[in-house]
């Protein structure tokens, strides 16, 4: 967890890049022209997918040792940097916004100064969590994340909108990213009363015994502190109406009414609205009455 100080730093960073490169209020963020001006380029003629192990070992190899490797772990590797060669490689077989992050996150380990002794860098799956505990780790995430929602301009546009998924799918197209970090950044910068699920997709042949399981929690500051936290198990069945969402192939649902329970005991009567991306099934929940106002009208044509 990063303290206030250190996002501070990485914020003014942030803000220096995405003003001299004149990215703010371009939409969707030009990631390409922001690593154009911080000099890094992307190998898009390596594909991370497609490489063998013998490319990681080769590039460890002629490093120079006094350097720090930033490592954990090369299967699935999803992003590379190499500061030596100021190039970023990354996997090719990510959605578009998932890319526009990696490619920031690398970005992240080149720009920030206290980083200069990292000479090699690679991150998969665990180390790209806005979650993971490592420190360089963290403040590269966190770039990412402040850059690509151009810090301040996310929750502006946010609040234009209603509280709905709908809102976040509309985010992450406006802004380039993918719909799972835009849910997060809206939960987490929300002034309204929301928190968000995310389970782990399920494979077919898994459904002899039905469940899904927990992959992370989110709330906003005003639910925490007016409600508290949700005690979620780490395995759900089909006596949860999400699971049953799931289960029968429905894609989007935002009429979805629940009865769930706070860490302490209180039951918390809310709606929720299901989305299934294949790659993660995610519950936006908010207790019932909260104010659902917007000034904009938002058509998602890619649910159905």
């Amino acid at each position: 967890m990063l303290d206030d100080s250190s996002k501070y730093d990485i914020e003014k960073i942030s803000h220096e890049i995405l003003k001299q490169s004149k990215a703010f209020d371009v939409f969707p963020t030009p990631v390409d022209k922001i690593l154009q001006h911080t000099e890094l380029v992307v190998d898009k003629g390596i594909d991370l997918s497609k490489v063998e192990k013998g490319f990681f070992d080769r590039l460890r190899e002629e490093s120079v040792e006094k350097f720090k490797i930033l490592q954990s772990g090369l299967s699935k590797v999803k992003g590379f940097f190499d500061r030596r060669e100021k190039t970023i490689y990354i996997d090719l077989n990510q959605t578009e916004g998932r890319k526009n992050f990696v490619k920031l996150h690398e970005t992240g380990h080149g720009v920030l100064p206290w980083q200069n002794e990292v000479m090699l860098a690679s991150d998969n799956n665990e180390t790209l969590l806005l979650t993971f505990e490592d420190e360089f780790e963290a403040e590269a995430n966190y770039f990412a994340s402040v850059t690509l929602f151009q810090l301040d301009r996310f929750l502006a546009e946010a609040d234009k909108l209603s509280l709905s998924i709908k809102s976040s799918m509309a985010l992450a197209k406006q802004f380039g990213s993918s719909i799972h970090s835009a849910l997060r950044n809206y939960v987490l910068k929300s002034k309204k009363r929301c928190a968000l699920l995310v389970l782990n997709p399920i494979k077919d042949a898994m459904w002899n015994e039905p469940s899904c399981t927990k992959r992370n929690v989110f709330h906003s500051v005003s639910f925490l502190s007016e409600i508290g936290e949700l005690d979620f198990p780490n395995e759900f069945d089909f006596t949860w109406s999400f699971i049953k969402d799931f289960k029968f192939n429905k894609r989007y649902n935002d009429k979805g009414e629940i009865t769930l329970t706070t860490k302490i005991g209180d039951e918390v009567k809310a709606t929720y609205h299901f989305f299934n991306n294949t790659y993660n099934q995610f519950v936006f929940l908010f207790p019932k009455g909260e104010v659902n106002r917007s000034k904009t009208k938002i058509i998602i044509s890619s649910v159905n």
